[in-house]
């Protein structure tokens, strides 16, 4: 079962595109963070919704906010991605302990191996304050997002 709206959110240390060590605790009492888990780099509906979001970027990444975006691939793959795509924000790998960050956020699907669509809104006090997740194939609506981001 997912965390929900009013939980904490569960900390993490996940290596990003380029290496870099990424906590979610590095954000605390600092930014908002919207933390989305996406099943795969280089598939469609994955690739639309990231391109959407760096589209989009300063309504994710700014002074107030952070986008983070955690898959179960390898840092390799993400960095590959992340340049192809032109995506200017952390892309995290959940790759070994394989799912361990998705387990924890209860979005990890043990059959298929890899994270389904979730994402979770965590504010500066690490208070998740909205949630969505979606099966593999259904994208999330970007527009929910600001929504509840407008809230906090």
């Amino acid at each position: 079962m997912a965390i929900q709206v009013g939980d904490k959110a569960p900390d993490f240390e996940l290596k990003d595109n380029h290496g870099a060590t990424v906590r979610l605790s590095d954000f605390r009492g600092r930014k908002n963070v919207v933390l989305l888990f996406y099943p795969f780099a280089f598939t469609g509906v994955c690739t639309g919704e990231l391109c959407a979001l760096r589209d989009n970027l300063p309504r994710f990444v700014n002074d107030d906010t952070q986008l983070l975006a955690v898959s179960n691939d390898s840092i390799h793959t993400l960095r590959v991605f992340g340049e192809q795509e032109g995506l200017e924000y952390p892309l995290l790998s959940d790759f070994w302990p394989h799912g361990n960050t998705s387990r924890a956020y209860g979005v990890y699907d043990e059959e298929k191996g890899c994270a389904v669509r979730g994402t979770f809104i965590i504010d500066k006090e690490g208070i998740v304050r909205w949630t969505v997740v979606n099966d593999l194939p259904d994208a999330r609506d970007l527009n929910e997002y600001v929504k509840a981001l407008d809230t906090l």
